[in-house]
């Protein structure tokens, strides 16, 4: 079962085909051609192909989609996962050069954010033209017009996340946006949530929706309404309930935490939001499968192999910024930005299986234990590698010592790391995300996708071939596959294998609470609810998000969506196989 949806993955997604006569055969021959990619920006290349090709044959790291498709191909595509647009300013100039360099960048694989805050609201007047503004939602349905032109020739559509702040005076018809079927179907969709509306929810105080955004001197942006801060936090958690947008962005939390808060400022992510970035910035991801480090399975001598997770993260740190060096990009600007900040973004994938496998049960105090003590692992081990290259290398271009180490993150780093960083500098600015990892964990056989739990464990997955056709196949989770697999009482299965729609909301969040503090950037993380789920229950979801500290959080009711890319026997999922994340 699970083989077939892996080559089915492989064939679709990754394989690559020069023409007829002309195709890799086997996914063995896609790993050389990766590892030998990524290795030609090495001055020992041989010696790096080697040791590239040896952690993703055995599934044990696995980058990003883009790198598995483009490396060492003729395409013309970028091998970044990632980017956030340039700044989209309030003209109509502006507008359409940011529409244009979207659609250079979803043309060439990469997924984008965009943050809409800039723009006049709806009714506003347009002094030059003697009109009136549109707001933002116009201009994001063209955005979305482009996203669906492009699936035409193109078994990937780029996906978007739009963006709004809290404080614009169109935020209501932000979040009611989703209402209407099928609108802004390929958007992911944020508010911007600051400190001062949080508090102003919490002491049910008045909120100023402003224009400019007054996020400079007090008293710059013109009132345009005066409102209960609770009211549009009612109209939030009513959309999130009934259509699973918008999510939140603690924009705040996000610059204060960002390792590079001296000389950027971020308004948007990914689209998926686990790389908050500033405007033009990029950034390529990977994944250390855990499930494939878990020794003697279902067995109680069952155990991480640690000496493996860090030889592992050594060298996929280095990988990832190989790739950097090896790297087409869509703009000037996005690979001014990715080679000044270097920024790579290392995660994990699989981990509920890792869990299970291991005989935990995902809502224990021993999961999070160990969630959290092997996410420290690979942090302090991830930075080494990037110190050293630092010393081998050099570093980034933006790098400020005494100012890097007065980032939060970097304060919180063992005192070998600090010197570290003191002494040699460091290659990257961040090293650090946690993707969802949807597609990639397919191909390593339907393992589960980044730190979600298990999400069913048989279920119809929807994928999109080369052909634009979809087809439904029958899946089977990696771990449970291999439980049946080794247990003579299939019968008897074991508490381990808990599903999403099991476990309760906190659950979910207190997983990303334990292992946020050991990342840099951030966690994609939606918290799946049952179909009865209330309102209050979705408020509980992103008051806790917000009080422990999380950058982000989206909540997905079971049936608020169709079109679903994963359906298991009597439920759905939120995304479709065109917005499936790589």
């Amino acid at each position: 079962m699970n083989c077939s949806i892996s080559e089915r993955i492989w064939d679709a997604k990754y394989r690559f085909v020069r023409d007829s006569k002309n195709a890799e055969t086997d996914i063995g021959e896609t790993w050389s051609r990766v590892a030998r990619a990524v290795a030609s920006a090495e001055a020992s290349p041989d010696r790096w192909q080697v040791e590239y090709g040896s952690i993703l044959s055995d599934f044990l790291f696995l980058p990003g989609g883009r790198v598995l498709a483009g490396a060492g191909t003729d395409k013309q595509v970028t091998l970044f996962n990632c980017f956030v647009s340039g700044p989209l300013l309030d003209s109509v100039e502006s507008i359409f050069d940011s529409l244009k360099e979207t659609a250079m960048t979803m043309q060439q694989g990469g997924g984008i954010g965009l943050d809409f805050s800039a723009l006049r609201p709806s009714g506003a007047p347009a002094v030059r033209t003697g009109s009136v503004a549109s707001g933002p939602l116009p201009f994001m349905q063209i955005w979305d017009s482009l996203c669906e032109t492009l699936l035409i020739t193109s078994a990937r559509r780029g996906a978007m996340m739009g963006t709004l702040r809290c404080d614009h005076p169109d935020i209501a018809a932000f979040i009611d946006s989703k209402r209407e079927y099928d609108a802004l179907r390929n958007f992911n969709l944020s508010v911007l949530i600051t400190d001062d509306f949080m508090q102003a929810v919490a002491d049910d105080s008045e909120w100023q929706l402003v224009h400019p955004a007054d996020n400079g001197p007090p008293g710059d942006g013109q009132i345009y309404e005066r409102l209960p801060a609770r009211a549009l936090w009612q109209r939030i958690m009513r959309a999130a309930h009934e259509t699973a947008e918008p999510g939140m962005l603690f924009i705040d939390k996000i610059n204060r935490r960002n390792n590079l808060y001296y000389c950027e400022h971020i308004g948007a992510t990914n689209p998926c939001g686990e790389v908050p970035l500033p405007p033009y910035g990029a950034c390529n991801l990977g994944s250390i499968n855990l499930a494939a480090l878990v020794q003697a399975p279902f067995r109680r001598d069952a155990g991480l192999d640690q000496r493996r997770l860090r030889e592992t993260v050594k060298v996929a740190v280095r990988f990832l910024d190989d790739v950097i060096d090896v790297s087409r990009f869509p703009l000037d600007q996005q690979a001014l930005q990715a080679r000044s900040t270097r920024r790579i973004g290392l995660g994990v994938t699989g981990l509920a299986d890792a869990l299970a496998m291991l005989g935990y049960h995902y809502d224990s105090d021993a999961a999070r234990e160990i969630a959290a003590r092997t996410m420290e692992v690979i942090r302090d081990t991830a930075y080494a590698a990037s110190i050293s290259l630092a010393r081998e290398k050099g570093t980034f271009s933006y790098f400020d010592k005494d100012r890097y180490l007065d980032a939060p993150f970097i304060h919180r780093l063992p005192e070998h790391l600090r010197d570290g960083i003191s002494e040699n500098g460091i290659r990257n600015s961040h090293l650090l995300a946690i993707a969802p990892a949807g597609t990639i964990s397919l191909l390593a056989g339907n393992i589960s996708s980044g730190i979600e739990p298990i999400y069913a464990l048989q279920a119809d997955r929807a994928v999109r071939g080369n052909d634009l056709r979809v087809q439904h196949l029958e899946v089977r989770d990696y771990a449970y596959g291999l439980w049946l697999r080794h247990e003579n009482h299939p019968h008897e299965r074991p508490e381990v294998f808990v599903t999403a729609e099991q476990l309760p909301a906190k659950a979910q969040l207190q997983m990303q609470e334990c292992l946020q503090p050991f990342v840099d950037s951030a966690i994609s993380k939606t918290v799946n609810l049952p179909a009865e789920a209330t309102l209050d229950d979705v408020e509980e979801v992103f008051s806790f998000a917000y009080s422990a500290g999380l950058k982000g959080c989206t909540v997905f009711r079971n049936g608020t969506r169709s079109g679903q890319v994963l359906r298991a026997r009597d439920d759905s999922h939120c995304c479709h196989a065109d917005r499936e994340a790589d």
